[in-house]
């Protein structure tokens, strides 16, 4: 069968065996594929695909003078049956793939570099990986990627959760942030964008770093951790959750028209719960119904849609003053309940 001869370098990087070598993009485009998150099944990895920074790029690498680091892949081995690396004496090596193939590599850090250079023959170099698995990919894309500008701060706490020993012990916050998107019972199930892409088409009502955030501030205001598992307590957030999509049932089915799902609601509502958790009774289940009965209190009682009581609100300061708002209505008609009563 015909090859495709890439001539390299064999080295290290670290302690990783790779290759060095330079090739034309539309030949490492066509080799190539960015293994992207697709939310809907859990596969994958990457970030979803930027077109404009793509096209960005495109344009700037065909000016004179121009240049680029080297584009990072990875020879996976499930493709072994595609690729063959030849390496000599001296450091020489050639990595031969079936002329008929395509995308028996992965796009480690390149996938917008490379994306709309499907039809240029400008030469650039790369760096590839041999034999790694997905897992060994997504950690060193986490640490090439952990500070870069534009990446989803989600993406990288969905890698911290894939690739975490103890989820559970080093962050409960994001342990439970998670137990709320993937419980098919959580109101929030599949509801959270990851960073990646989604095919499914439903409406994404915060992201995964907003929700990890809320939980944290109620970890932190309640204490419950001192008592209870960090299982225990994801079942709670799950009933309070659950709670909140039937007493406020409108603004949770409209997430664009209200903000009651959005970053100011979010926090908001999981400092209330904090309160409400504090407050219980001993004995009393903090379960669905008790969550249920005490929002139905107040909680419709206040305007969520975006031109309401909480418009305008933003950042750390905002979601304060939205708490405090909450529970300003919370208190009013608790004192005219007993005054009536």
């Amino acid at each position: 069968m015909e090859k495709l001869r890439i001539e390299c370098i064999s080295g290290a990087s670290a302690s990783r065996p790779v290759l060095m070598g330079f090739a034309p993009a539309r030949e490492l485009h066509r080799l190539s594929y960015a293994d992207v998150l697709d939310e809907d099944t859990g596969r994958g990895y990457q970030r979803r695909f930027n077109a404009q920074h793509s096209l960005d790029f495109r344009r700037y690498i065909q000016r004179p003078r121009s240049s680029t680091i080297p584009l990072t892949f990875n020879l996976r081995p499930e493709t072994a049956d595609s690729w063959t690396v030849v390496r000599s004496d001296g450091g020489a090596a050639v990595i031969e793939i079936d002329a008929a193939a395509t995308r028996v590599m992965t796009q480690v850090d390149c996938q917008h570099r490379l994306g709309h250079l499907d039809d240029l023959n400008v030469v650039l170099p790369f760096m590839a990986y041999v034999g790694l698995d997905a897992r060994e990919e997504m950690e060193i894309f986490s640490v090439i990627n952990g500070k870069a500008k534009g990446l989803s701060a989600s993406l990288l706490d969905f890698h911290d959760g894939r690739l975490a020993g103890d989820l559970a012990g080093d962050r409960p916050e994001l342990f439970i942030a998670l137990h709320l998107n993937n419980e098919p019972a959580s109101p929030w199930h599949r509801q959270l964008d990851l960073g990646g892409a989604s095919t499914s088409g439903m409406t994404r009502r915060a992201s995964l770093r907003t929700l990890q955030k809320a939980v944290k501030r109620f970890l932190s205001r309640s204490r419950i951790l001192q008592t209870e598992s960090v299982e225990t307590v994801a079942r709670t957030v799950l009933d309070y959750w659950t709670a909140i999509a039937a007493v406020l049932h409108e603004p949770w089915i409209k997430p664009r028209r209200y903000l009651l799902a959005k970053g100011i609601g979010v926090y908001a509502l999981m400092d209330v719960a904090a309160d409400l958790w504090l407050e219980r009774r001993d004995g009393t289940p903090t379960d669905q119904r008790y969550f249920a009965q005490k929002l139905t209190d107040f909680a419709t009682e206040i305007d969520w849609t975006s031109a309401g009581d909480l418009a305008g609100l933003g950042g750390e300061s905002g979601a304060k003053a939205a708490a405090a708002h909450i529970r300003a209505v919370r208190r009013r008609l608790t004192v005219k309940a007993v005054a009536n009563g």
